[in-house]
């Protein structure tokens, strides 16, 4: 072309290319559930948010402190049924139950997490160890956590309590020595699923690729491993931070707990109101233990919905599951279908000798699942019986027809 052609074509500009979507975060969590699966996880989200939410801001929520049992220099009326003046009434000790039960939910919280990131940080690196280096390191990491994982939790975490707190609670003390008894418990659990994935992955090419070209033993198990075996943690860690708030409230009932003074616990709430029952006061127990039911309920929720839907195995079930249905109802409203058309087309073909659809039907492979397998094979086998019916009822009439004409 020559210039004053290339000065007169036209100008074509490329066309800008969509604006990418950001969706929020644990969008693509949601459209992976559906249904009454959607419908819980919801649910157990709106829980753990309200719990959440209730220990971050427990100081501007709470009307009171967590001991105070004066108001002005007027003290409180001990065991005093719900009022304007306190929502969940007071306890034995003179106690505002409401701003126990709301200080209560940040000492669950700060137990939960330091009690998890412990045994994270803990159980993980030993697992990867154990997995990928073997022989003895792998022998005796694992008779130890076997022996640990043997103990009654309970039990464990009672010890573990008492040697950490060696008699004194104060208010961080109390917290970090519930965290570190919980912490034993989960540390063997976190070993035992990291080791064993790391036993099924550290023999893949990406590993061995990783290996060939010098990569330090370190590099290749958090920059390679690490990434391929913590798939199922999210949801562990979810039906452990249940289970942590449970062992909480059971060794606060036993005594084992914080000191009440130093910090409210929902388990010695719970201990302290055992005599109130049989006096008809329930105030005193009744919100504490709905708290403790609605946090689990959240947590437990939560953790099966990100189980059915992170595992492939269910959602392979499910989508199984879901065709069959289709497939069944297909099957159904064509059979209909088919029925109505030949029912129509009955009259017209009277006296002919045709073939009706059912009868192509019976000769096609059908697939069915469920229950309805025995009652679509009889039905083809009555079919089948009619048609066998038919021939030989034509065979008959055909031979009696020659009979007559030779007679004739």
């Amino acid at each position: 072309m020559t210039a004053p052609e290339l000065a007169n074509e036209p100008l074509v500009v490329p066309p800008e290319p969509p604006a990418v979507r950001r969706r929020l975060p644990g969008m693509r969590l949601l459209t992976m559930t559906a249904g009454l699966q959607r419908v819980t996880l919801l649910i157990g989200l709106g829980l753990v948010a309200l719990f959440v939410l209730t220990a971050v801001f427990a100081p501007l929520i709470a009307p009171y402190g967590l001991a105070q049992n004066t108001s002005d220099g007027v003290a409180f009326v001990a065991q005093q049924p719900p009022s304007g003046q306190h929502w969940f009434g007071t306890s034995v000790r003179s106690e505002d139950v409401f701003s126990r039960v709301i200080f209560g939910a940040r000492t669950a919280l700060l137990v939960i997490v330091i009690s998890l990131t412990l045994s994270l940080l803990v159980g993980v690196p030993l697992g990867l160890v154990s997995g990928y280096v073997g022989r003895s390191v792998d022998r005796i990491l694992v008779l130890f956590m076997d022996a640990i994982y043997a103990f009654p939790t309970l039990l464990l975490a009672i010890v573990v309590s008492i040697v950490v707190a060696g008699g004194q609670s104060s208010s961080f003390g109390g917290v970090l020595s519930a965290a570190v008894a919980i912490t034993a418990i989960y540390v063997p659990q976190y070993f035992r699923v990291v080791r064993n994935a790391t036993v099924a992955v550290k023999n893949e090419p990406y590993v061995d690729a990783a290996r060939v070209t010098g990569a330090s033993t370190t590099r290749i198990l958090f920059r390679h491993i690490l990434a391929n075996v913590t798939q199922s943690l999210p949801v562990i860690v979810t039906l452990n931070a249940g289970d942590a708030i449970l062992t909480l409230a059971a060794l606060g009932f036993l005594g084992f707990g914080i000191e009440p003074t130093q910090a409210a616990e929902w388990g010695y709430d719970l201990n302290k109101a055992l005599n109130d029952v049989s006096n008809g006061i329930w105030w005193t127990s009744i919100f504490p233990g709905t708290a403790i039911v609605l946090v689990v309920l959240g947590m437990t929720l939560v953790g099966e919905s990100l189980n059915e839907a992170l595992n492939p195995l269910l959602r392979t079930r499910r989508a199984v599951a879901v065709s069959a249905d289709d497939t069944i109802v297909v099957v159904a409203d064509d059979a209909e279908e088919t029925e109505s058309a030949d029912i129509a087309a009955e009259p017209a073909n009277a006296g002919k000798p045709t073939v009706t659809s059912e009868t192509a039907a019976s000769q096609e492979p059908v697939l069915v699942f469920g229950a309805d397998t025995a009652a679509v094979g009889r039905s083809l086998s009555d079919t089948k019986a009619e048609t066998v019916g038919a021939a030989a009822e034509t065979d008959a009439v055909g031979e009696a027809d020659t009979v007559e004409g030779r007679d004739q």
